[in-house]
Formats: C-alpha cells, sequence, structure tokens
C-alpha cells in the first residue's frame, strides 16, 4: 500500500515538473529568437549569403581552373540556401544560450544604441562585399593603426574585449579543415591524404589566415563604428566586457562556427565530386 501510495502521488509531480520544463524551454526559445532578430541576424544571414556565393566561384577558379558555370553555381547556392541557414543558425545560437540570462542582452540589443550599432554592423558588412570597399577600408585602418589614433585603440579594445582575432582565426581554419575533410569524403585525394596530413596542413596556414583575419576585422570595424560618438562606442565595449555580452559573444561564435564548419564541409564534397565529373 505504501508502494502504491508514492506511485499516486509521484506520477502528477513528474508530469507538473515536467510542464514547467516544457514552459521553460519554451519561454528559452521565445527570448532566443526574439534576440536573433535584434542582433539582425536574418539580414545578416543573407549577406553571408552572397559571400559565400563569391567563394563559390573563387573555388571554380583556384581549385576547379574553370569559371563558375550555371550547375556549380546552383550546386553553391543550394549550398548556401538561407532558410537552412537561418533555421541552422537560430537552432544552434538557441542550444549555445541554454540556461543563460538573454534578458540584459535583449535590453541591450533592442535599446536605441543596441539598433544603431547592428544597423552600422549589417551596412558595413554588406559594403564590403564590394571589393573596391573592402581594399580602402582596410588601407584607412591600417594608416589608423600606424598612427595610433585614438579610436582605433578603442577598436583594439573592443576586438579585445571580445576575442575577435584568435576566435575568428580558429574559426577559419575549422572551416578549412571542414572543406579538406569534404575533399577527402568526396574522393578528391584519393586516399592519399591522412586526416593528420591535412591538419598539419591547415595549421600551416595559420599565419596568413591570423594576417587577413586582422585586416578584415579592423577594416570592417572601423569602418562600422565610424559614425559612433566615443561615448557610445565606450557603452557597447563596457556591454561586450559584461557577463551577459561575454556569454552572447561565446554563444555566437560557437553557432556559427558550426554552420560554417558544416557549409565549408558540403562545399568540399561538392568539389571533389566536380572535378571527378560526377553529378552533384
Amino acid at each position: 500500500m505504501l508502494h502504491a501510495i508514492r506511485t499516486t502521488f509521484l506520477a502528477p509531480l513528474a508530469l507538473i515538473a515536467s510542464a514547467t520544463l516544457a514552459q521553460a524551454q519554451a519561454a528559452d526559445a521565445e527570448q532566443s529568437a526574439a534576440l536573433f532578430d535584434a542582433l539582425g541576424l536574418p539580414e545578416m544571414i543573407e549577406i553571408m549569403r552572397e559571400e559565400g556565393m563569391a567563394y563559390g566561384e573563387e573555388i571554380a577558379t583556384d581549385l576547379l581552373s574553370t569559371s563558375a558555370n550555371a550547375k556549380w553555381t546552383q550546386t553553391v547556392s543550394d549550398i548556401y540556401d538561407v532558410d537552412q541557414m537561418r533555421g541552422g543558425a537560430a537552432s544552434a545560437l538557441t542550444q549555445a544560450l541554454a540556461g543563460q540570462d538573454t534578458g540584459p542582452m535583449l535590453e541591450f540589443f533592442t535599446s536605441d544604441l543596441g539598433q544603431e550599432v547592428i544597423k552600422l554592423e549589417t551596412s558595413a558588412r554588406r559594403a564590403l562585399l564590394d571589393d573596391d570597399i573592402d581594399a580602402a577600408a582596410k588601407q584607412a585602418a591600417g594608416d589608423a593603426l600606424e598612427a595610433e589614433t585614438p579610436r582605433v585603440q578603442m577598436v583594439t579594445d573592443f576586438i579585445a574585449a571580445n576575442d575577435l582575432i584568435d576566435t575568428n582565426v580558429v574559426g577559419a581554419m575549422n572551416a578549412n579543415f571542414g572543406f579538406y575533410m569534404g575533399l577527402q569524403d568526396g574522393g578528391a585525394f584519393k586516399g592519399d591524404l591522412t586526416e593528420q596530413q591535412i591538419l598539419t596542413d591547415v595549421n600551416d596556414q595559420e599565419p596568413q589566415i591570423r594576417q587577413n583575419t586582422t585586416e578584415w576585422v579592423y577594416g570592417f570595424l572601423m569602418m562600422a563604428y565610424q559614425p559612433l560618438s566615443d561615448d557610445e562606442l565606450q557603452a557597447y565595449i563596457d556591454f561586450s566586457k559584461s557577463k551577459p555580452g561575454q556569454a552572447l559573444n561565446t554563444a555566437m561564435f560557437a553557432a556559427f562556427d558550426q554552420m560554417f564548419v558544416a557549409i565549408s564541409t558540403e562545399l568540399g564534397r561538392a568539389s571533389a565530386q566536380y572535378m571527378a565529373g560526377q553529378d552533384i
């Protein structure tokens, strides 16, 4: 009888706990979705797709020794599918933010300053799709670094607070490794390269990746934040250094690293099939 009583009371308690957990998860997902939108990620992912399409043309020229034909362009377009990218990134971000208090993050990025920052970042990222603007931004940033201007010192502080160089370098190397593994999976190396050899080759690329990353990050940020006052930029730096800012930064990198590695692996596999003359 005692066992029966325990069973009678434990079942409803378990149901209540399960329902409470489901409600909490739904609330987290809702907050994460709101944050995803506040960060301007739907539009940013559209820009990432454009960057990816341009990268696909580079692959055709440099690796496949041909111009991008309609078949290859469609393959790259399918890989950089906006809906899949958005869905994957949103899901990964929700998982990465699990257990975090997203309230302060949402509060900052829905504020006037937060929305201005997102608008400037998105506008600059889109502008850098133009090679001439990209080169000019890097040159201007290089000049500012050499002159050690007050603004470049603030941008350097922002970069350090968010660990933008090292984390982007690691992300790029992970993506490159994924691309090579995709080539391997597709039979491009015919089993002549081991995973360790591929890893060694990717590691050897680190200095060049670091230089390219540093130039791009400074060019992008100096351009994006130029309209901000020193007080506004300092407020953004302060948020970035806060616990919510650090948690969001870590989650963002985790979510997008996962997405880019998957995309790079698909690109590598498709490239191998294209080189082999297979249907892709």
